[in-house]
């Protein structure tokens, strides 16, 4: 027996594997579920409760979703060129501290315009946080897991150092936080008494954009031939130091945009604890997405849903809300074998016919 590579996966197979990795998981979810004697489907029917029973559960979902996206399109951009950007989280706490540092007061002006300097400012923050990584792999041919992992801790211990030093609120009671957004600097809400913000329209838009960008311009046209095959690409004139040096900036400006949406549209504040991993359920995200930006979106509100829902299911049955983290997990695996089946078959070698 031995494998091959298949000529071209179907359309079929490409779309189906995330999809039916998705289901696998959640069936394989169920076997815990089971031991730790919860009817199943009444978990699940809480599960789905808890995301779709009303409007807030299904805006918290939203909410929940956001910042998924941002991470999830930052890894599917950077991964699409073969650019292993694990350092989303670190580049989130960078865009959520450079939020709050402009947001909390260093400049009071009108919300129109400081919006969007809390965008932009968050966005360059993450983005130099993979500047130095892509830099090192660029020019000396460094790994950027081991680079844009380590940084990961290198970020959250300056973040906690700045929490008690230049950032902290004198009015925190000697939390280490920072000082709240000011109000005029705080995403607009779409809905009233709920807690989804407008940096959901932003993860859309977004999202939107890259698909375009990716399928229709040289731009994407660029980054798929480098990720396809650098020395093919060099060969054929690109400059695949440039190419690799872009997409780095793009990620590293989309995963600080998750730390902007979290700070000034939902918590109003910064804190160590601001992100429950999001940056690394990113990675999750892009693969379960098959590396397309309109796909981050929808394996976004799946992720998304199963940890909601699973909070839910939680409070009504007693059952451990970590099954989340198992789902998403298992997914990953699934959809790593399941892309390895999509683009490799077994064959079966016939025997050597044996001489006279």
């Amino acid at each position: 027996m031995r494998i091959e590579p298949r000529n071209a996966p179907s359309r079929l197979m490409t779309l189906g594997v995330p999809v039916l990795s998705a289901v696998i998981a959640l069936a394989l979810a169920a076997i815990p579920l089971a031991l730790a004697g919860a009817d199943i489907t009444v978990a699940y029917g809480e599960m789905v409760k808890g995301v779709f029973g009303s409007m807030f559960a299904f805006s918290e979902m939203l909410t929940r979703a956001t910042p998924l996206m941002f991470t999830g399109l930052a890894a599917a951009l950077a991964f699409r060129a073969k650019l292993w950007n694990i350092g989303a989280e670190g580049q989130l706490y960078l865009g959520a501290m450079a939020a709050v540092a402009i947001g909390a007061g260093a400049v009071d002006i009108p919300g129109i315009f400081l919006i969007p300097l809390i965008i932009i400012l968050g966005a360059a923050a993450g983005a130099a946080g993979m500047a130095v990584p892509a830099l090192l792999k660029t020019r000396f041919g460094a790994d950027e897991v081991v680079t844009t992992l380590l940084l990961n801790f290198i970020i959250l211990i300056f973040v906690q150092m700045m929490l008690e030093g230049a950032l902290k609120d004198p009015m925190g009671l000697g939390w280490p936080q920072s000082a709240p957004i000011l109000d005029q600097g705080m995403l607009p809400q779409l809905m009233p008494r709920m807690r989804m913000h407008s940096g959901l329209i932003l993860a859309l838009v977004l999202a939107g954009v890259a698909q375009f960008m990716l399928a229709r311009s040289v731009w994407g046209f660029r980054l798929r031939a480098v990720g396809e095959n650098a020395a093919a690409a060099r060969h054929a004139g690109i400059g695949v130091n440039r190419s690799l040096f872009g997409v780095a900036i793009l990620s590293g400006g989309l995963a600080g945009l998750a730390g902007v949406s979290e700070v000034a549209g939902l918590k109003g504040y910064l804190t160590a604890d601001l992100s429950p991993g999001f940056g690394y359920t990113g990675i999750v995200v892009a693969m379960l997405a098959g590396l397309s930006p309109v796909g981050v979106v929808i394996s976004a509100l799946f992720i998304a849903s199963v940890f909601v829902g699973a909070d839910s299911m939680s409070r009504a049955m007693g059952v451990s809300s970590y099954l989340a983290d198992l789902v998403v997990a298992m997914s990953l695996l699934c959809v790593l074998v399941g892309g390895f089946v999509a683009r490799y078959r077994i064959t079966r070698s016939k025997p050597a016919a044996r001489a006279a």
